[in-house]
């Protein structure tokens, strides 16, 4: 047998060289062939050959096209430059750029406020859209960046976000017929609004601008078609479809949200649309594009835009004589999301629970307090916060209104007086961390609530704050399963002022499983936000 492999291995080679000679003459051959057939010397005759023709245009217009030909023309492309630090000091003490009104103060009418926004959120206020080529270079460089707007006023005043305009030095808007490589027209900021986002920039022209179509935000319904118009990646009068996708979607919680109730769409939204329209098949503006969901710093599918109605009311601020939007406030804050078991302990399914009084302010001087339950206003329902801030923000200064409330379970109503909500809260006290004392609790916080208590420092105690300081949750146990967490102090529990750690002790050691329990907390590092009500039912 082997003398047989070894007599058919050189065989085996040898038919491997003639195949592989053959294959080689193949493809040799095949080569002079091509040469032929593409060479020189080989004439081609084409006369069996018939030229194509432009056929006429086929009319394919459709309602997207009808609208992007109806819209396009006032969707306007805004750049803007941020000088070096040092020149742009020097320009904004000379007054060349207005500075926006500073929403950084403390809110009234508002819930608590739960941090920033999600970091998927691209940049929500911040440099949201695309910043230009020099938006990663240092402080000694010129920083450029983009956005959209659209015109709403043949005079020239233009929508768009306050985070498009928000740093900018200089503002140079480009109409869809100016000519490309020109950098665009000045632009002078009339006014913004940082609780919805949103800007009045105005452009000198000699002759009518076109302008939008506004439409009512309240009419869209979640499936409607829309189409986004603006300027993604500097790429101007770019046109994408989509749906709603939803409605009144708030992305911040808090009172950084409490202004922002954004129509979702699906449209694609991308770095440079920000300020754009966001338009319905009738051809009219239902919202502002402003923010987009992301995990690549692009688009994904979910975008968001500040809806028309809102956009509509403070436009009207923006450009009024103040240049500046008025809120109503009756001086409060609430928190936004209670446990189902504060209300069954309080006695009520809907309406605003009171954390906090502003002295002096409207419902301190009509004799609101912490934990009076807010249930109507001039004898309207009020099913939640947002509602009622809606309701209060929208009255005007200086007119009245009559809150019915729940103190105790017993109805009773009181006459307020609308205070301006940026003069009520232009000033608030700074947080203050509270002293150790090493004062320990007994064990049946520990063991039936899983959290250690110290007593109050007097540094709080002085400023009227009474209660039991929790210094330890253990992980997995009630407390910290009904979020109470290290620092905050207990000032109630179950509607029971609490006044030492031996009653709360007494307290804790009387509830049972099943049982609704309802803590009033008040953080000892920020006194000054208020209660917080956290509650749940004790296994």
């Amino acid at each position: 047998m082997k003398s047989l492999l070894r007599r058919m291995h050189p065989h085996r080679l040898a038919s491997t060289f003639i195949i592989l000679g053959a294959l080689s003459s193949g493809i040799l051959i095949g080569s002079v062939a091509v040469r032929g057939v593409h060479g020189k010397e080989a004439a081609i005759d084409s006369s069996d050959a018939t030229q194509l023709k432009i056929p006429d245009p086929v009319n394919l217009s459709t309602t997207f096209t009808q609208i992007a030909k109806q819209v396009g023309p006032a969707v306007v492309n805004i750049n803007t430059e941020t000088l070096p630090a040092q020149d742009s000091h020097s320009r904004r003490r000379h007054g060349a750029v207005p500075t926006p009104p500073d929403g950084n103060d403390q809110n009234g009418d508002q819930g608590q406020d739960d941090g920033g926004p999600d970091q998927n959120f691209q940049d929500f206020f911040n440099r949201f859209f695309g910043q230009g080529p020099g938006s990663d270079q240092g402080s000694d460089q010129v920083r450029d960046s983009l956005g959209s707007g659209f015109i709403v006023d043949p005079h020239g005043y233009i929508l768009t976000n306050n985070h498009v305009v928000e740093k900018a030095d200089r503002i140079f808007v480009k109409l869809s017929t100016d000519p490309e490589g020109f950098q665009g027209r000045a632009g002078t900021v009339v006014g913004v609004d940082k609780d919805t986002d949103l800007a009045v920039v105005k452009i000198n022209s000699t002759e009518p601008l076109p302008t939008v179509k506004m439409g009512n935000s309240d009419a869209a319904q979640v499936g409607d078609w829309v189409i986004a118009i603006g300027s993604p990646f500097a790429l101007s009068q770019t046109v994408t479809a989509g749906i709603v996708s939803a409605k009144n979607r708030t992305i911040e919680q808090g009172p950084a949200g409490q202004f922002q109730h954004f129509i979702q769409t699906d449209a694609a939204i991308n770095p440079g649309n920000s300020g754009g329209p966001l338009v319905n098949m009738a051809g009219q503006v239902i919202g502002v594009n402003t923010a987009i969901y992301t995990q690549s710093a692009g688009y994904q599918g979910v975008g968001f835009a500040m809806p028309a109605n809102t956009v509509i009311s403070v436009y009207n601020d923006l450009i009024g004589p103040s240049h500046k939007v008025v809120r109503g406030s009756i001086g409060i804050q609430f928190q936004p999301a209670l446990s189902p078991a504060v209300g069954r302990v309080y006695g009520f399914k809907s309406g605003v629970m009171v954390n906090m009084v502003t002295p002096h302010g409207p419902a301190d001087l009509a004799g609101i307090k912490a934990g009076d339950i807010i249930t109507s206003v001039d004898g309207k329902p009020v099913k939640d916060g947002d509602a009622l801030v809606n309701v209060i923000s929208a009255r005007r200064p200086g007119t009245t209104v009559e809150l019915g409330f729940l103190r105790g379970g017993q109805k009773q109503t009181a006459t307020l007086t609308i205070a301006d909500r940026a003069k009520l809260y232009g000033s608030q006290p700074s947080g203050e961390s509270g002293e150790n004392n090493q004062e320990s609790a007994p064990n049946a916080a520990q063991a039936k609530l899983g959290i250690d208590v110290e007593a109050v420092p007097q540094s709080l105690a002085s400023r009227g704050i009474h209660g039991v300081l929790i210094s330890q949750v253990k992980p997995g146990s009630f407390g910290d399963e009904t979020m109470l967490a290290p620092g905050l102090v207990i000032t109630e529990m179950n509607k029971q002022p609490i006044t030492s750690i031996d009653q709360f002790q007494s307290l804790v050691a009387a509830l049972k499983s099943g049982q609704d329990v309802v803590f009033r907390v008040v953080d000892s590092r920020s006194p000054q936000a208020g209660g917080t009500y956290l509650g749940g039912t004790l296994p």
